[in-house]
């Protein structure tokens, strides 16, 4: 069973449909040139609703959005595919057994990226969560300064589970990956654990949905070089970009933006290596390791 969102039911996330259903009612909105008092009165509620609808703060219930919609001028078949995401809106979510340990400003990306169809991911110092061995992530927490150590293993059982789009049979995640060639040589955890790890991204390559390109210490200058980011597209709703820092995170959702990081993605991935020489460069790195 799929669900009309486009998302496996084993991924619903109420929160990040309704993050979602929002940022479509602003942008059609604003496409239309109606201010949110105009919204209202289609309604007949007050501003403070339809401001909530938006931000996802209030369930958006199907037959208001397609009220909505229509009185915004939208094409019929955009009416019908978000009064869908609205009436998927209403159910557990998938990551409920890890909520404590997820901070406020991850909550929405990891709900997003469970209902998203393709991903695209550029790193450059540390593999993205998508692609790390257990020990790897272990690793990576042994000293941490916003994980308490009694959730480490908590905390790395969500980025696992995360993972399990990549393995859906049903609609697996498109993932793409540009990570730095330093990386491959950065031995978190030791040389046996970053050994599983290479062995890891060998594995992963192997699958028809996910692609992991090495871009080369040779290349200087590129569109990376502002730092990570990620890209998230849905079969029924507008792509949105996802920029982590230290405490936080920002989530991009202007078109215009979103064509520039898109722009990025398109050259970060001409800039590096071809997925067959990736490849090649990490068994090297994998050889060079020993058994």
């Amino acid at each position: 069973m799929v669900d009309r969102s486009g998302a496996g039911p084993d991924r619903i996330d109420p929160s990040a449909l309704r993050w979602l259903i929002g940022h479509e009612l602003r942008a059609a909105r604003e496409q239309a040139g109606h201010t949110q008092s105009a919204a209202a009165r289609v309604l007949g509620c007050t501003h403070a609703k339809i401001n909530y609808l938006e931000q996802g703060k209030n369930q958006q219930r199907p037959d208001e959005v397609g009220m909505l919609l229509r009185s915004y001028g939208a094409d019929p078949g955009d009416v019908e595919r978000l009064a869908s995401l609205a009436s998927a809106a209403d159910r557990g979510t998938w990551w409920a057994p890890f909520v404590d340990v997820v901070p406020d400003w991850l909550r929405t990306f990891v709900g997003l990226e469970g209902l998203a169809s393709a991903s695209f991911a550029y790193e450059p110092l540390l593999l993205h969560g998508l692609l790390q061995t257990r020990a790897y992530a272990t690793a990576l927490l042994v000293d941490p300064l916003r994980v308490p150590v009694v959730d480490v293993e908590r905390v790395v059982g969500l980025r696992l589970a995360r993972q399990q789009r990549l393995h859906d049979r049903g609609r697996p995640l498109h993932y793409e990956a540009v990570i730095e060639e330093t990386i491959l040589d950065r031995l978190v955890g030791g040389p046996a654990v970053m050994a599983e790890q290479l062995d890891h991204l060998l594995t992963l390559s192997a699958l028809d949905n996910v692609t992991i390109r090495v871009m080369p210490l040779a290349v200087a200058v590129h569109d990376g070089l502002d730092g990570e980011f990620t890209l998230l597209d849905f079969d029924a709703a507008r792509s949105i970009g996802y920029v982590e820092f230290q405490d936080g995170a920002v989530y991009v959702q202007d078109p215009d933006r979103i064509g520039g990081y898109r722009t990025a993605a398109v050259r970060l991935r001409d800039a590096a290596l071809p997925e067959d020489a990736s490849l090649e460069v990490i068994r090297g790195r994998r050889a060079a390791l020993g058994s």
